[in-house]
């Protein structure tokens, strides 16, 4: 299906940064200076909300399958070995070439067909996936096969992540971002709650075969859904002049994230919460068995509470819409998380743990939803694919980062004080990131923002 191309803008003039672009103190000596492009609207895309439905059902579709593979491998590895070693192992190669690969995959998606990139990565991981399946079938399960399909898996996370997230832009307008990234956090809430319980039915009455072949099926359903919705290709004209290499575009992403002021503040915030909120809070279910007992339910009702936490979250989000001001609710809710951190840590009651545990998962739509709108909102559309391949190193190393550190420590301390302590540092955190310039100029420039955002909706 051909997609209609837009004709590309003329390039600002050397002494003036692009119009709608953020002001930085490079840009006037930029070679990657930013092309225009105003916000989409419903005007220009009367059809995205039936894009959009087809885009998400897709994506669905491929998730499911990724989720009731991931399950299956771990409680596979974990059932046969019953090793520590095999599965941090497991960890490292699941998350290591998704960190590596999502630096080139965010280029990629500057310089390639998006959807293309994205059917490729799909297709790449289920015939891996496939070829898995047969082999095993055959009497043939070394560890090795399943660490390099994890690790090919990853990779395809890497190339497929930064993808998706800059497509989403090209196919619904600019105000309705907010809604649709707060659908997508509800469905991906949603796949937590009911790939677990799907891949333990299969596991428990087939084979760890059987959901590698539903793995293949559901991609396929993935592609063919993709292969459906038209999208806009994004022209470059620097590209298109020949001026652009791979190696430059590389250079000019990281060059942008270094000097680009707001999005190095998100990044890094992003980055601190994931050390001290997400990395802290796989250590719950230590504290539950050291604390409150080793019972099964009290685990099952912790990842229950913040499942079922998350998932009214985006439900939340997606019907309401959030705060206009993106960069006031990240920081509102990121004081929240600390405060909530700090509640686990101090909860004498099992009840009020879990209860802690179902706010903490209310709050990630609200701080991640808002996230990745207002990088769509504020990053120009020909360098997404590399802020967000960024965005994807940042979650594939933060939360490793964070449990090497506070994995040893909950060896010789309480995981309460440990809590407690990640708390305290991110209220700290909070304070020192608003109070910098770059974080004034980012409350300043939402505070701006939102106004005009609410004279287009």
């Amino acid at each position: 299906m051909s997609a209609p191309t837009p004709s590309a803008p003329e390039p600002p003039a050397p002494d003036s940064p692009a119009p709608g672009a953020p002001p930085h103190d490079s840009a006037q000596h930029d070679p990657d200076v930013a092309l225009a492009q105003a916000p989409l609207t419903e005007a220009e895309r009367p059809r995205w909300r039936r894009d959009t439905g087809v885009f998400l059902a897709g994506q669905t579709s491929s998730l499911l399958g990724s989720m009731l593979v991931q399950y299956a491998i771990m409680w596979h590895l974990t059932l046969e070995t019953r090793s520590g070693s095999v599965m941090a192992i497991y960890a490292v190669v699941g998350f290591l070439p998704q960190a590596v690969v999502s630096v080139f995959g965010g280029v990629w998606a500057d310089r390639l067909d998006r959807k293309k990139l994205i059917i490729g990565a799909d297709a790449t991981i289920a015939a891996s996936t496939l070829a898995l399946a047969l082999i095993m079938l055959s009497g043939y399960d070394d560890l090795w096969l399943l660490y390099l399909v994890s690790a090919i898996r990853s990779a395809g996370a890497g190339i497929q992540t930064p993808a998706v997230s800059s497509l989403l832009p090209q196919i619904v307008p600019t105000e309705k971002l907010m809604r649709v990234n707060g659908i997508n956090q509800t469905i991906q809430s949603a796949m937590m709650l009911i790939a677990p319980a799907v891949a333990a039915g299969l596991y428990a009455t087939a084979s760890i075969e059987a959901i590698f072949f539903v793995d293949v099926v559901t991609a396929l359903i993935g592609i063919a859904l993709l292969t459906l919705v038209p999208v806009p290709r994004l022209v470059r004209t620097d590209q298109v002049a020949g001026v652009r290499g791979y190696l430059a575009d590389l250079v000019g992403g990281v060059r942008y994230v270094a000097t680009h002021a707001f999005v190095r503040w998100v990044l890094l915030l992003w980055g601190v919460v994931f050390v001290l909120i997400v990395a802290p809070s796989f250590l719950t279910p230590l504290m539950i068995v050291r604390t409150f007992g080793d019972e099964v339910w009290k685990l099952t009702v912790n990842e229950l509470a913040f499942s079922i936490g998350m998932l009214l979250g985006g439900i939340v989000v997606a019907t309401w819409g959030g705060l206009k001001n993106r960069i006031a609710m990240v920081v509102g809710t990121t004081v929240l998380f600390a405060l909530f951190n700090i509640g686990l840590g101090v909860s004498t009651n099992l009840w009020v743990f879990f209860a802690f545990m179902f706010l903490i998962g209310l709050g990630v739509p609200f701080f991640s939803t808002p996230t990745m709108t207002v990088l769509q909102e504020k990053v120009e559309p020909e360098r997404q694919g590399r802020v967000f391949g960024f965005v994807g190193i940042v979650m594939a190393v933060a939360m490793p980062l964070g449990m090497s550190v506070f994995g040893p420590l909950a060896d010789r301390y309480s995981v309460e004080s440990l809590l407690v302590a990640a708390g305290v540092a991110l209220l700290l955190v909070v304070v020192v990131a608003v109070g910098l310039p770059s974080g004034r100029r980012a409350m300043a420039e939402a505070d701006a923002a939102a106004p005009a955002e609410e004279a287009r909706v």
